[in-house]
């Protein structure tokens, strides 16, 4: 089931979402200083591109303090727009029965655009 709803994601608009993360994941690239926010959107890219059983396991991993930090850096430049747009392509897809397996794959990338770090992504 994973399989089919890898394939059916990738071709209904998946594979867009892929691209347009790894192109933020490039913008981010050009500076120092957003290299670690470029490898949070490189996460979210793979996600994006093959979301089905695969899950977001907030990490509890030694950051503290700089994931806080580096976390409200995200929703003040990105985090918010990114988390709304996952949030709206949710509720479009939740209209219909056939829909709903994909408003969950974007509730969790919704739930990964919003707070990136820390989190780790399992399967």
């Amino acid at each position: 089931m994973n399989f089919l709803g890898n394939i059916v994601w990738i071709v209904f608009g998946g594979f867009f979402v892929f691209l347009f993360y790894l192109f933020g994941s490039f913008i981010l690239m050009i500076t120092i200083v957003g290299i670690p926010f470029a490898l949070q959107t490189f996460k979210m890219a793979f996600l994006a591109l093959l979301p089905f059983g695969k899950e977001v396991i907030p990490g509890h991993r030694a950051g503290g303090c700089l994931y806080v930090i580096m976390n409200i850096i995200w929703i003040v430049f990105a985090g918010v727009e990114i988390a709304v747009i996952h949030l709206i392509m949710a509720l479009l897809f939740a209209v219909t029965i056939i829909g709903i397996p994909f408003a969950r794959q974007h509730m969790k990338l919704a739930y990964l655009g919003l707070i990136p770090f820390g989190n780790d992504i399992k399967g």
